[in-house]
């Protein structure tokens, strides 16, 4: 298991349009989800090890707008998800 870690920042952005509403993402780091708020936040990773980062939208009835990426240490430590602007698309998170 890993001892070092280290720090992404995930941007997490809504269009101005969407035809849903009041629907928060959950990020899912290495199997293990939470409940996050659109915006600017940082987590914490393993540094010396890939880690699979997901995030997806949910509105009591199903999930929509999934994004999965595998961080490896070499990668910038930015991450951006954009979430759909209909609920039965997929989202996208890029690195960078």
């Amino acid at each position: 298991m890993s001892t070092s870690s280290r720090r992404i920042e995930l941007r997490l952005r809504k269009p101005w349009f969407a035809l849903y509403w009041g629907v928060k993402p959950t990020l899912v780091i290495a199997g293990r989800g939470q409940p996050v708020q659109w915006g600017i936040g940082t987590w914490q990773v393993p540094a010396d090890e890939s880690a699979t980062i997901g995030v997806f939208l949910f509105n009591r009835v199903w999930r929509f707008g999934r994004a999965e990426i595998v961080l490896a240490p070499e990668h910038p430590p930015v991450l951006e998800y954009r979430a759909p602007a209909l609920p039965f698309l997929p989202g996208r998170l890029v690195a960078g």
